[in-house]
């Protein structure tokens, strides 16, 4: 059972379906793109407890996998003493839905490098948090996803901006969140991250990343980055997945720096940056990498095969089921894949889709990316 049912959900369910799966995909809307290839779905509020107990009840899943943070994964552990997997567990679904139990996890318990922080529940401790950590700084609902809520106060007229901003973009009832101090980095990088329950850690190579909004823009893989701080992240990645223990794909996200690395932040599911993986980058794609691990099929290897690049296709408005143009404007050019995610309807930001770019991997990535980004431009979306 797929808790949440975008685009990365969707390319889950193809993967554990080519693996013998039946999926059951829900999620909060109909018509989402994983409930277009899943054998059943159901619509429902998953941040209601009694709603998500009857579904899981109604059809009895082996296999629980949340693919977002609007869950109410306190239900978790109950289903875990029935003897249903929760991927990668319930103590790992619960820490990472929430920005809070993770960051201190990381900072308090294992030690992990960080950018300071600090937290606050009402309009007032924020202020006074803001001018504790110092500005420039950043803001970010404690829960929410692809970057809702996120923003940098820059001087002192945007602490009340940022604050109400934060508010719109929490997920469920959790009205709470984590003011970071603004670290000068030199690149973003997501670590995919693979934990086995019968072999070792795997990583995939490096991916870098350019996000907007809080959320991403650009991928491309792999990064450059010295063996040494590679090293360093890789390290780090494998601390805070031991400590929250179970099996599948993390997205683990560093800030390089010249100071060296900071974790920033981690996912325990496929991550968007890693939509690049579908470029034939890697032997196994974040999905099918995940699959694997969450029925617990070996992985021998993660092998680079290509160097590639995403770029996303943004909605600019609200409407109904999109239509597109331009596709063969893309897909004329060699080395070059199209996904359009066929959700039901648009809202600004939305990612109604990706272009894809690979090329001989020792091709320069970062280059590649701005191709892809150029060829993104090319798919117009006419709202209905």
């Amino acid at each position: 059972m797929l808790l949440g049912s975008g685009e990365l959900g969707k390319e889950v369910v193809i993967a554990l379906q080519r693996l013998g799966q039946y999926v059951i995909a829900v999620d909060s809307y109909a018509g989402a793109p994983a409930m277009q290839v899943a054998h059943a779905f159901e619509v429902i509020n998953m941040l209601d407890g009694a709603a998500l107990d009857d579904v899981v009840a109604k059809h009895q899943p082996d296999i629980v996998v949340p693919e977002i943070e609007a869950i109410r994964t306190e239900r978790f552990y109950e289903y875990e003493k029935q003897g249903i997997t929760v991927v990668p567990s319930a103590k790992a679904a619960n820490f990472t839905m929430n920005r809070k139990a993770i960051r201190d996890l990381a900072a308090k318990e294992l030690g992990l490098k960080t950018a300071k922080y600090a937290y606050a529940s009402d309009a007032a401790g924020f202020e006074q948090a803001v001018h504790e950590i110092g500005i420039p700084c950043v803001v970010k609902p404690l829960m929410s996803s692809s970057g809702k809520g996120q923003s940098v106060i820059k001087s002192n007229e945007d602490i009340a901006r940022a604050w109400n901003y934060a508010m719109e973009g929490s997920r469920g009832d959790y009205k709470e969140v984590i003011i970071e101090e603004f670290i000068k980095f030199d690149a973003e990088i997501t670590l995919l991250t693979v934990t086995q329950k019968s072999g070792p850690t795997l990583f995939c190579p490096p991916i870098g990343h350019r996000q907007e909004r809080g959320d991403y823009r650009e991928s491309w893989q792999p990064c450059a980055i010295s063996a040494e701080a590679l090293m360093e992240a890789q390290n780090m990645a494998e601390k805070v997945t031991t400590a929250l223990g179970g099996f599948g794909i993390w997205g683990i996200e560093f800030f390089l720096s010249p100071n060296g690395i900071y974790f920033s932040e981690l996912s325990p599911r496929p991550h968007d940056t890693g939509m690049v993986t579908l470029a034939n980058t890697q032997n196994l794609n974040e999905f099918e990498l995940h699959a694997r691990a969450i029925l617990g099929l070996p992985v021998p290897s993660v092998q680079l095969l290509r160097s590639g690049a995403s770029a996303v296709i943004l909605a600019s408005q609200e409407g109904g089921r999109p239509e597109f143009e331009g596709q063969e404007d893309v897909l004329k050019h060699d080395n070059t894949e199209l996904r359009l995610f066929n959700k039901p309807s648009t809202r600004p930001y939305r990612r109604m889709g990706v272009v894809l770019c690979n090329a001989a991997p020792e091709e320069n990535a970062l280059l590649l990316k701005d191709r892809a980004y150029s060829l993104s431009k090319h798919i117009h979306i006419r709202y209905t």
